[in-house]
């Protein structure tokens, strides 16, 4: 079997579109023995990650990839590799915008991961998913306290040991962590990896801030212990801290140049670039409907003027609103002006008379019941 099995691996290697196909046969072989079937598991799993099926957007070929390894997995009880494919349908359908699958896939993992010892860049990997499908559904304190988790999960991972001893103190403490095992090159590779996601769990910590009006609590972050105090010099990090400055003074010109100057750096991260540009758009229709409460009729110039930001992002927000039902008015555009209608009174009455009718209904249905029996 080992022939065949190398060169199927190989014919994988060069036609990754059939890797599918090409499994099905390993699996399917009366030859294959078991450490075959867990050797093509794997080697799917690595070749799927390692073309990028799920970078290069070839979504549906990548959940064809997972279902089959999901299976498959649970056959032969790799329950680590389960974890890492969970964690992978998960990002597929996070990114087709499918939540409740997304989250259904992480809630699956979790068994999997408590029954084994998860290394500790896995969990992380775990924790910041959590977090992120949180902030999805704006439960922002959750959220944070996932990316807190992550970021201190891996604060003590992969830090260089000082002595000889140091290393052999490590070693007896976890005899079976897998960095043993690495090589220097291997070792800075990976902890080079493990740092970007810190630094991510980071900005995504400031975010909640940012989201749930807390900006004033955002600096104090950078404090917390070395695992953070390390990014403060970071560009994401700074223009977090810049936005929730902005933010802080209650300035909604000063929060729009803080977006307009990390515009590359926030549009770089889907998640950071939703939830602020949503929030601007809540701060921004929240002061325009302050400014315009006392008056009437008012010019758009003197809104714009008031609000320091161009005449045509306020017309477009006020025509949004307007869409949108939460403004009662229009916009002459002949004179340039706003005019606010009042609210109408809610007349109480034909809600009444609908409730009396209702009741009478009820009363003439009983009695024709009744009158029914009594014939």
């Amino acid at each position: 079997m080992e022939p065949l099995f190398s060169q199927a691996i190989q014919l994988v290697e060069e036609q990754p579109d059939q890797a599918i196909p090409i499994y099905d046969t390993i699996f399917s072989s009366p030859e294959a023995t078991s450490a075959d079937k867990e050797k093509a598991l794997l080697s799917l799993a690595i070749i799927s990650e390692r073309k990028g099926y799920l970078e290069s957007k070839k979504y549906s070929l990548a959940l064809e990839l997972v279902e089959k390894l999901l299976y498959d997995l649970k056959k032969v009880d790799d329950k680590m590799e389960l974890v890492e494919v969970h964690l992978t349908e998960a990002r597929i359908y996070h990114v087709l915008c499918n939540i409740s699958k997304s989250k259904a896939a992480l809630t699956s993992a979790r068994p999997s991961a408590n029954s084994i010892y998860t290394p500790p860049p896995l969990q992380a990997s775990l924790d910041l998913y959590s977090g992120i499908l949180h902030c999805e559904e704006k439960d922002y304190k959750t959220a944070y306290s996932y990316f807190f988790e992550t970021l201190e999960g891996l604060t003590s991972y992969f830090v260089p040991q000082s002595s000889s001893g140091a290393k052999a103190d490590a070693a007896s403490a976890n005899p079976l962590d897998y960095q043993t095992f690495l090589h220097d090159e291997d070792k800075l590779r990976q902890s080079k990896k493990l740092e970007e996601r810190q630094e991510l769990a980071l900005v995504y910590m400031l975010l909640c801030k940012i989201m749930l009006l807390v900006p004033e609590e955002a600096p104090s972050l950078i404090g917390i212990g070395k695992s953070a105090s390390k990014f403060k010099s970071s560009p994401f990090v700074v223009a977090m801290l810049s936005v929730a400055n902005a933010q802080k003074l209650r300035s909604l010109f000063d929060f729009e140049k803080a977006l307009a100057e990390n515009r590359q750096l926030i549009n770089s991260d889907p998640l950071v670039r939703t939830h602020l540009a949503s929030l601007y758009d809540t701060l921004l229709g929240q002061n325009l409907l302050r400014l315009i409460e006392p008056y009437s009729t008012v010019e758009i110039s003197h809104i714009a003027k008031l609000i320091n930001l161009p005449i045509s992002i306020v017309e477009s927000k006020l025509s949004q609103m307007i869409l949108d039902s939460k403004l009662n008015g229009i916009l002459d555009h002949g004179n340039g002006c706003l005019i606010i209608f009042n609210d109408p009174d809610n007349d109480q009455l034909y809600d009444s008379s609908l409730s009396i009718i209702k009741n009478m209904s009820l009363v003439v249905d009983s009695l024709y019941e009744k009158s029914s029996l009594l014939n």
